[in-house]
């Protein structure tokens, strides 16, 4: 007997499945239907999806301790989820970097974007650090990993299980080298420049691919202005800016082991000279700026999240709109402010009215320029607003 012929089967509740029915990949506890043998499926079994009419939506896995139950793999009904499943997928994420990108550094598998919930795999050339954060892709990790080594039979394989999202689906956190020798600072390539990331111990994968297109925005305005950096982590706008003929950057973290990265990325595409990487907290130094009257002529906000969760939604909204008032009051005149957000828990409309009421606050006015999210190796699922998490700001003060 096949594998997809031995998957228990999940029933949704009469009347319920309409946003599955739309093309929608998560289905919520509170619409299925439950008894004796779905309370008993360990988290991450693999499942066959009927309506309450019966009809099939195929298969997913479940979790009885998530709010999010199901995570469907849009696939036919019965089809079997093993190597040969996830090969299929991740060449067909590779095919599409392959036609957006000249080097191999990209995000290579988005999650539920890629069709692949639970899932993410970045590429740095040779290495690949594969991100897992959900108990039903935790039981199916060899499968993933032997799909891997099949498309792209990568030279080192790291696997970050330490989001805190896993401890949402009752799984524990750790790092490890599966493949290769582990790399205490790897060099990265984008638009040329070089960077470096650490894989092990960095936020995140290491680095932030979806920035990339932002970075270049930005360094298109650079030449011959100031910058002001915050929250600059490993120097992606900072370096990129000076790259690009800015006359002064200062980047400011509160992680020296990031700080030391932005560092090494500056000596190694001769800016170091321009580039003053300091650390402090970056609401503090923002206060501080404004209080001594110094301005530049860009100033980037590119902030951890601040909205976590939905009962932060409050007062995440009131961190940036106190994040877009201090910095605003530092951009100079006919400058530019950038303010991102990476909450997925932050509408969009919401972080721009917040933006937007920041810069008034200042007794300043802005233009918006530009609205952005992640770059196109961070596909959005078309049902899920939540796979477009990163909102990208750019006023004209």
């Amino acid at each position: 007997m096949t594998e997809a012929a031995k998957r228990p089967q999940i029933q949704l509740r009469p009347r319920e499945g309409r946003r599955v029915r739309a093309g929608a990949p998560w289905i919520f506890s509170n619409e299925i239907a439950i008894d004796a043998a779905t309370r008993s499926l360990p988290a991450g079994t693999l499942v066959e999806v009927l309506s309450g009419d019966g009809r099939a939506f195929g298969a997913g896995y479940y979790n009885r301790g998530s709010l999010i139950a199901v995570r469907l793999f849009e696939a036919p009904p019965g089809v079997e989820i093993d190597a040969n499943f996830f090969a299929t997928r991740i060449s067909r994420a590779l095919s599409l970097r392959d036609a957006l990108f000249d080097r191999p550094y990209y995000r290579l598998v988005h999650a539920e974007g890629d069709f692949l919930p639970g899932l993410v795999i970045d590429r740095y050339n040779e290495t690949c650090v594969v991100q897992i954060t959900t108990a039903g892709m935790e039981a199916l990790l060899s499968n993933v990993l032997g799909a891997l080594e099949r498309v792209i039979a990568p030279t080192t394989i790291i696997l970050r299980a330490d989001s805190p999202m896993r401890a949402l689906e009752g799984l524990p956190s750790h790092v490890k080298t599966v493949k290769g020798t582990e790399p205490e600072r790897l060099r990265i390539e984008e638009t040329g420049l070089i960077y470096f990331a650490d894989l092990l111990g960095g936020q995140k994968t290491g680095w932030y691919f979806d920035q990339r297109e932002n970075r270049a925005f930005v360094s298109a305005l650079a030449r011959g202005r100031s910058v002001l950096d915050l929250y600059c982590h490993s120097g992606g706008f900072a370096i990129s800016a000076a790259a690009a003929g800015a006359r002064q950057v200062r980047g400011v973290d509160s992680s020296a082991t990031a700080l030391a990265l932005a560092r090494q990325a500056a000596d190694a595409n001769q800016v170091e000279g321009l580039c003053e990487l300091a650390k402090a907290d970056a609401m503090e130094e923002l206060e501080r700026l404004g209080a001594t009257g110094e301005l530049f002529d860009i100033v980037i906000c590119d902030p951890p999240p601040f909205v976590r969760s939905r009962k932060d939604v409050e007062s995440g909204a009131r961190a940036y709109r106190k994040l877009a008032r201090l910095a605003a009051r530092v951009t100079a005149p006919d400058g530019f402010l950038l303010l991102a957000s990476c909450s997925h828990n932050m509408p969009a409309e919401r972080f721009l009215a917040e933006c937007a009421a920041g810069i008034r606050r200042a007794d300043r006015r802005g233009s918006l320029i530009r609205a952005s999210g992640a770059g196109p190796d961070h596909p959005v699922h078309p049902m899920l607003p939540e796979t477009a998490y990163l909102k990208t700001l750019v006023f004209r003060i």
